[in-house]
């Protein structure tokens, strides 16, 4: 199976990097074929050659980021219907702070990708240019990718 992992990354520390390569790098150990692309690097027209993609982008303005929402919209409005799909964002841990996966969830579906888990939201804290994951979420996210490969292999 080919899995495209695309994100969004904005923050000094990249930590919507960190767990999108930390599920990149759990899938890998488990058998798959894996691309895990900064999505500046992700040509939307190549996206139909892989069975699963996973979008994660850091919340922002209590939605996705404007690059990966554009991402999304550039996709083909055709030939994914049947194709695996799951979420992902970083986000400071706040009832008020929105959820970029969410977003993403919603906008895959309308694609015709099947959702195959619930997104995985990672929490950041500190000041600025000091955000940074909190204490346990990589581990968290490696948990995610895990159950998603058992999800997979099924």
């Amino acid at each position: 199976m080919k899995i495209l992992v695309v994100y969004d990354t904005v923050s000094v520390k990249r930590n919507t990097e960190k767990v999108a390569q930390a599920i990149g790098d759990v899938l890998k150990e488990k058998g798959f074929e894996v691309d895990c692309l900064y999505i500046n690097d992700v040509d939307p027209a190549r996206v139909k050659n892989y069975d699963c993609i996973l979008v994660g982008a850091p919340t922002q303005a209590f939605r996705m980021t404007v690059p990966i929402a554009q991402f999304l919209d550039k996709l083909p409005q055709d030939g994914f219907s049947g194709k695996l799909a799951a979420a992902f964002d970083t986000q400071l841990q706040s009832r008020l702070s929105g959820s970029a996966a969410k977003g993403i969830e919603k906008k895959l579906e309308r694609l015709g990708f099947k959702i195959v888990t619930s997104a995985l939201v990672t929490y950041v804290e500190g000041k600025m240019t000091e955000v940074h994951l909190k204490e346990g979420e990589l581990e968290k996210t490696k948990k995610f990718a895990e159950d998603l490969a058992s999800k997979l292999h099924s």
